[in-house]
């Protein structure tokens, strides 16, 4: 295998579980939001915890960044999945607030019960 090809699989195999775990924090802020809370709900906040611990044990980095980077002289943000530049820059803030939001939202949810 050519080093491209391994780059190109292991930024198609980011960009999945990325949008998997986009996914999951979608769900939990339409959870919060549309005051639908379910098992699944709890199922996704803890996969993104999980997500989160793996972050944390690699230095807030995807395992898959560390392998692309053997792929890659690359200094962009995106040179490791496929997403606009400005997006993977902000990736973690973006998706890390939105997780919150929900979790919020589920938390007054939960509270706010008749």
């Amino acid at each position: 295998m050519t080093t491209a090809f391994k780059l190109v699989s292991t930024k198609l195999l980011h960009t999945a579980i990325w949008a998997f775990f986009v996914t999951a924090i979608g769900y939990i802020l339409y959870c919060g939001v549309a005051n639908d809370i379910s098992q699944y709900t709890w199922i996704a906040a803890g996969l993104v915890i999980l997500e989160g611990l793996v972050l944390l044990v690699f230095g807030g980095r995807c395992p898959l960044t560390l392998i692309a980077r053997n792929y890659s002289n690359s200094d962009r943000d995106n040179f490791d999945i496929f997403l606009p530049n400005w997006l993977a820059r902000y990736n973690k803030l973006i998706f890390t607030s939105l997780y919150i939001a929900g979790l919020i939202l589920v938390g007054y949810r939960l509270i706010h019960r008749s």
